[in-house]
C-alpha cells in the first residue's frame, strides 16, 4: 500500500518476459525447434518397442542424448564407430582416444567409461559365486568385456573354490603392447591366500590375434607345474583378442 506504479515495477521480476499480444495478421517469427528433438522422441519410441532392431549407431545415439543434450548426436555416434569400429570398441577405448573424436569432451568421454564399467560389473555378476565351468559362455563374455580392447597386455586370474565357483578375479600384471611378465610363484601364493583350489588364467593380445605364442605356452606349463604340488589346478588359459579368443585347453596345449 502507498507504493507508486514505478515502485511496483521495480520489485516485480518475472522469470520470463511477458510477450506482447500478437497483432492481427502478424507473422509468427518464433524459431523452429531443432530437427533432432523430434528425432530423439522417435528413436526413444523405437527403442521402447524393441532395442534389437536398432543398429549400433542409433543405440549409441540414445546413450549420447543425455550426455550431449543440445546437439544432433547422430554425427558424433557415427564418427565414434568410424574411428573405433564397433560399439564394444567405443566403450573399451581409453578416455584420451575418445576425446580425439570431434564432439567428445572430457565429461562425455568419462561418462562413456562409466557405462563401460557398469557393463563389465554386470557381466562379472553373472559368474560371481557360480560354477564357472558350467557357465563358460559367461566367463568368456566377461573376459572379453574387460580385456579385449585394452591397449596393453593384462594378465588376469580367476580364483575358484572347491566347487569351481568364482572367489575373486584379479589383474596380477599389466605389461606392454606385446608382453606381460608373469611370476608363477606369485600366482600360486595369491591362490593360497584366497584358499583357491583352482584357477583360470587369462590375458589379452592387443594386436587382436589370440593365437598363443610359444612364451604363452611355456609360461602356462610352468604355472601348472608350480601349482600342482600344492593342490591347485589350472583349468585353462584363455587368450582374448579383439575378434575372438583361444583356449589352451581347447587347443590341447595344456
Amino acid at each position: 500500500m502507498g507504493k507508486t506504479s514505478d515502485d511496483d515495477e521495480r520489485i516485480f521480476f518475472p522469470e520470463t518476459p511477458i510477450k506482447p499480444l500478437a497483432k492481427a495478421n502478424s507473422v509468427d517469427k518464433s524459431p523452429e525447434k531443432p530437427h533432432y528433438l523430434g528425432h530423439r522422441d522417435r528413436l526413444r519410441q523405437r527403442f521402447a518397442a524393441g532395442s534389437d532392431a536398432l543398429p549400433d549407431y542409433e543405440l549409441l545415439e540414445l546413450l549420447l542424448f543425455r550426455l550431449i543434450p543440445r546437439a544432433d548426436t547422430k554425427p558424433v555416434a557415427k564418427a565414434l564407430l568410424a574411428r573405433f569400429g564397433t560399439l564394444a570398441e567405443v566403450l573399451g577405448a581409453p578416455v584420451a582416444r575418445l576425446e580425439e573424436v570431434r564432439g567428445i569432451g572430457p565429461t562425455v568421454a568419462l561418462e562413456l567409461k562409466i557405462v563401460a564399467a557398469t557393463a563389465q560389473r554386470a557381466a562379472r555378476s553373472e559368474i560371481k559365486g557360480r560354477e564357472v565351468l558350467s557357465s563358460w559362455t559367461q566367463v568368456l563374455g566377461y573376459c572379453r568385456s574387460v580385456m579385449a580392447f585394452e591397449e596393453r597386455e593384462q594378465f588376469r586370474i580367476l580364483f575358484l573354490d572347491k566347487k569351481n565357483a568364482l572367489i575373486a578375479d584379479e589383474v596380477q600384471q599389466v605389461g606392454t603392447v606385446d608382453h606381460t611378465p608373469v611370476y608363477p610363484r606369485e600366482v600360486v601364493k595369491r591362490a593360497l591366500e584366497l584358499s583357491a583350489t583352482a584357477i583360470i588364467l587369462a590375458h589379452n593380445h592387443p594386436s587382436g590375434d589370440p593365437t598363443p605364442s610359444r612364451a604363452d605356452i611355456e609360461m602356462t606349463k610352468l604355472v601348472i607345474e608350480t601349482a600342482k604340488p600344492l593342490g591347485i589346478a589350472v583349468h585353462d588359459h584363455i587368450i582374448i583378442g579383439k575378434k575372438g579368443h583361444a583356449s589352451m585347453k581347447g587347443l590341447l596345449l595344456i
